[in-house]
C-alpha cells in the first residue's frame, strides 16, 4: 500500500495550521461537528497534500464522495443514522477543510480518478462500498468504471452530473463563459438567503433550512477564497454554455460497463432529472437498484432516516 495516514485528531480540532482556509470555515466545522458522532482527521494523499476526512461507525468502509456545492459536512446528517459501517465522508480538494488541488496536466476525468486511487491507498482500503453524490457521483462512476476490483458496491445518491439524460439547472449556466480565461460572472455578497436559495435551485431549499448550523457552514465556505476557487474552477470545467462540456459527458452505453453491485437513491423532483431519467439510467445498469424518494438532488436530508437505512442495508 502506498499513501501516508495521519493520526485520528481525537480532540475534534478540525485543522491542523496552514492549511489555507479561512478561520471561520475551521470554527464552523467545529460546530456542525459537536453535535455529531463523527470524529475529524486528515489523510495525506501525496507529499504536502492533505484531505479532511470524517468518520463514524463500525464495520465495512463506505466512502462517501460529496458534490460540487456544499463539503463533505452536508453529510453528517446521514452518518449520524447509519449503522454497521464504517462510513468515512471526504473533502475533496479545495473544498471543506482539504487543501487544493497541485495543478496537473491530466484531464479531468483522469485526474479525479486518479486522486480517488490515492485516496484509497492514504486510507489503507484495499476494497470498499464507495457513494457518490451529484459531481461526486460522477467520480465514484468513473472510479468504479476503472477500478471495479476496489468497489465492493457502488452507491450513486442523486442525479449525476455529465451523465447522458441529465441536464443543467438553468440558473448554472450562467456560471460557465464561452472563454475560459473570462472573468467569473459578477455575484451578490453572499448571505444566509443567498446559500438558501442556492439550494432552492436543487430543490432543496425547503429541507437545508432544517439544519442551521449547515447553513451557517456554507455561508463560511461561500466566503472562503480556497473552497470558492475550487467550485468556480469546477463548474466551469464541467458546464458549457449550452450544458454539459460534450468531450466530458458519459453515455448510458458506457454504464453498461459496471460490473459491481449499485444501488441509484434519487429524488423525484431531481432538477438535473426526475423519475424517468432516474429509471433511463438504472435501466443502463446492469442489475441495479433503484430507490425513488419524494426529494430533490440531495435525498438524505428530507429523508435522512430512509436514505440511512437504504445505504446501511445496501453497503453492509
Amino acid at each position: 500500500m502506498t499513501g501516508k495516514s495521519v493520526a485520528r485528531d481525537e480532540s475534534r480540532n478540525v485543522s491542523p495550521p496552514g492549511l489555507g482556509h479561512l478561520s471561520e470555515v475551521e470554527s464552523a466545522h467545529a460546530r456542525v461537528l459537536s453535535g455529531s458522532p463523527a470524529r475529524s482527521r486528515f489523510v495525506e494523499v501525496a507529499p504536502g497534500q492533505r484531505v479532511h476526512v470524517m468518520e463514524a461507525g463500525e464495520g465495512a468502509p463506505l466512502v462517501l464522495i460529496h458534490g460540487s456545492g456544499p463539503s463533505a459536512l452536508l453529510f453528517l446528517p446521514l452518518l449520524a443514522r447509519l449503522e454497521g459501517v464504517r462510513a468515512i465522508a471526504v473533502d475533496r480538494p479545495g473544498f471543506g477543510l482539504s487543501d487544493p488541488a497541485e495543478p496537473t496536466a491530466k484531464p479531468y476525468r483522469d485526474a479525479a480518478v486518479g486522486w480517488l486511487g490515492a485516496l484509497f491507498d492514504a486510507l489503507e482500503l484495499e476494497e470498499t462500498a464507495l457513494l457518490g453524490s451529484s459531481t461526486g457521483g460522477t467520480w465514484a462512476l468513473w472510479y468504479t468504471l476503472v477500478h471495479p476490483d476496489r468497489v465492493r458496491r457502488l452507491l450513486l445518491v442523486g442525479a449525476l452530473p455529465l451523465v447522458e439524460g441529465t441536464t443543467v439547472p438553468a440558473p448554472m449556466l450562467g456560471i460557465a463563459s464561452a472563454d475560459p480565461a473570462a472573468p467569473p460572472p459578477p455575484m451578490p455578497p453572499p448571505s444566509r438567503e443567498s446559500v438558501i436559495q442556492s439550494m432552492r435551485v436543487f430543490a432543496e431549499g425547503d429541507t437545508i433550512v432544517n439544519y442551521p448550523d449547515h447553513v451557517d457552514a456554507m455561508l463560511a465556505a461561500a466566503h472562503d477564497p480556497v473552497a470558492s476557487n475550487a467550485r468556480m474552477t469546477e463548474l466551469r470545467t464541467i458546464i458549457s454554455p449550452e450544458g454539459w462540456q460534450s468531450e466530458l459527458e458519459t453515455p448510458l452505453e458506457e454504464l453498461r460497463q459496471l460490473a459491481v453491485p449499485t444501488l441509484l437513491i434519487w429524488g423525484e423532483n431531481d432538477p438535473l432529472g426526475g423519475a424517468d431519467v432516474a429509471q433511463t439510467v438504472a435501466a443502463s445498469i446492469s442489475g441495479a437498484r433503484l430507490e425513488l424518494l419524494a426529494a430533490g438532488h440531495a435525498p438524505w436530508l428530507g429523508h435522512p432516516d430512509r436514505t440511512a437505512m437504504l445505504v446501511g442495508d445496501f453497503a453492509r
